[in-house]
């Protein structure tokens, strides 16, 4: 027996031994106090005051748990597990620290309320964007809460505390039935239970018409004209301002019809060709849209007012339906210079609910049909970063992360182009490869654009170190001042024209810069320099 208690001694030396020679191999200087220490604290409801303590924190490797209660020895928790004290009734202030390898602790205090009565005073907040909910809750008494989300009958509740936030994404769009239940230390509850409407409600889509050919009655991209109400005395529907990640968005409930007015500064469209809105609806079999004229007078039944109205028959639902109205098709409205009313009109007359944005006129825009001309050059006098017509070289990115302008990847008549709307700069760049041009003699590159006022392109070379501003980087801005629009222009521009751009054998950046700044789209195609 003797010698069994010698050799496990001897390997239990040899091991701690072991350990020490590992611990000396690891640097501890580096490793942070504990981070978010918080615990979730359930009481089983059997009138025992039995408590099982959840701690939870980042960078822990051991917790110590003080009741709160008089016991002098702490609770000594790994992460993961849990421990449970049997407390009388009453409030304690339960300490949970959390400890690193290298001793560093980090504490918090959690208010612990073990109570045989049930909750009073409930209190649940519930926030939607979606098919998103979260819900909080507080309640005097309480120890936790669970919620049940109405989505599954057998699901499983989710135990929560005070101030605590839960969130769930439910599958399909819906009424639920949502039900919080606030525990204390009996077995008596208190419920809350609410049926909520979760739809597949997200942002409008984002109009890429350009600022100069528009006029917004409402929409967060462009300016907008003065609205006087949008929802008059006389309308049949409820109203509210409400925000869609961000977005703000106008939303009428029980809408039977809605008139929106602007008496104060009627507005003049004769120089627009369409009428634009976003509509969005959970359950409108019909939709109407009608413009109204007061005339000169500027007075409602004046004589010289005119109006007509759209019908929008069966309109998809749960999705932004965008209407594009032709001007020409409200054939009533025979004068559009004092326009003063618009009215909204929905079916089931007085129960559908409808979100709006995007209430705009504007002027249609040339529109792109053709593809950039078909590059001739031989190949053997090309170095081409995008083009059709050529084997193109290795580029990182059409858009930087520092750009401002979004990009479209699109094909026009079966040829690969690239479109940047909200233009005001991008950057495209190569700088794995940074692409030597010291053979060639000129840049070109095909550009078409509907509204751009100046167009300009920069070259960067970021010398032999390959680093923007590394020392060694040179580079030059070339402007196309007023340039033609509604046609593709082919633009080679002589590398000596570059007159900054002294050394050519590192080019990493193109910079693309168009006018009127962030309302612009520009297509690319044909991007090469050649000899």
């Amino acid at each position: 027996m003797n010698r069994i208690k010698i050799l496990i001694g001897l390997f239990l030396l040899t091991f701690l031994m072991g350990c020490n020679n590992e611990d000396d191999s690891i640097n501890l200087e580096n490793i942070d106090a504990p981070k978010n220490i918080s615990a979730l604290m359930t009481i089983k409801q059997d009138n025992s005051g039995k408590v099982t303590i959840l701690p939870k924190g980042e960078g822990v490797t051991q917790y110590e748990i003080y009741y709160g209660d008089g016991t002098t020895e702490p609770g000594i928790v790994n992460p993961g597990n849990s421990v449970e004290h049997t407390y009388a009734e009453g409030v304690y202030q339960v300490r949970i620290i959390g400890v690193t390898l290298d001793g560093k602790k980090t504490e918090i205090t959690q208010e612990l309320t073990v109570s045989f009565l049930p909750p009073t005073n409930l209190e649940v907040t519930i926030n939607s964007s979606g098919l998103n909910i979260s819900v909080t809750a507080k309640a005097d008494l309480e120890t936790s809460f669970k919620v049940y989300f109405g989505e599954d009958p057998n699901q499983i509740p989710v135990d929560f505390m005070e101030n605590e936030v839960v969130t769930h994404t439910y599958s399909i769009s819906g009424t639920y039935q949502l039900r919080v239940v606030a525990l204390s230390g009996g077995s008596a509850t208190t419920e809350y239970t609410e049926n909520i409407v979760v739809t597949n409600l997200v942002t409008a889509p984002l109009p890429t018409i350009p600022a100069a050919n528009v006029i917004s009655m409402f929409s967060d991209a462009y300016t907008n004209v003065n609205v006087d109400t949008w929802r008059t005395s006389w309308s049949q529907a409820n109203f509210e301002d409400v925000f869609i990640n961000g977005n703000a968005t106008k939303k009428y409930t029980s809408l039977g019809f809605v008139g929106i007015e602007a008496t104060t500064t009627p507005i003049n469209v004769n120089a627009m060709t369409y009428f634009h809105l976003d509509v969005w609806s959970p359950n409108f079999t019909e939709f109407k849209v009608k413009l109204v004229d007061f005339g000169a007078n500027g007075v409602f039944g004046g004589g010289d007012d005119v109006e007509h109205e759209i019908t929008i028959p069966s309109p998809v639902q749960e999705s932004w339906v965008s209407l594009d109205i032709p001007l020409s098709d409200f054939t009533g409205l025979t004068t559009k210079e004092h326009i003063a009313q618009l009215i909204l009109v929905a079916a089931p007359f007085g129960n559908a609910t409808v979100y709006v944005d995007n209430v705009f006129f504007y002027n249609q825009a040339a529109t792109l049909t053709t593809a950039a001309p078909t590059p001739t050059l031989p190949a053997g006098n090309v170095i081409s970063m995008f083009s059709d017509a050529y084997t193109n070289v290795a580029v990182d990115t059409w858009r930087t992360s520092w750009s401002s302008a979004s990009l479209t990847d699109i094909t026009v008549a079966g040829n690969a182009t690239k479109r940047y709307s909200g233009l005001d700069f991008v950057g495209v760049e190569a700088t794995t490869t940074p692409i030597n041009v010291t053979a060639m003699t000129h840049f070109h590159t095909d550009v078409w654009s509907s509204d751009f006022t100046n167009f300009k392109i920069k070259l960067v070379d970021f010398g032999a170190n390959g680093t923007f501003g590394g020392g060694d980087d040179v580079e030059h801005e070339i402007t196309i001042a007023t340039p033609v629009q509604g046609q593709w222009i082919s633009l080679d521009i002589p590398l000596s024209d570059f007159t900054g751009l002294t050394t050519r054998a590192h080019i990493a950046q193109l910079i693309y810069v168009g006018t009127p700044s962030g309302n612009t789209t520009v297509y690319v195609d044909n991007v090469y320099f050649h000899n």
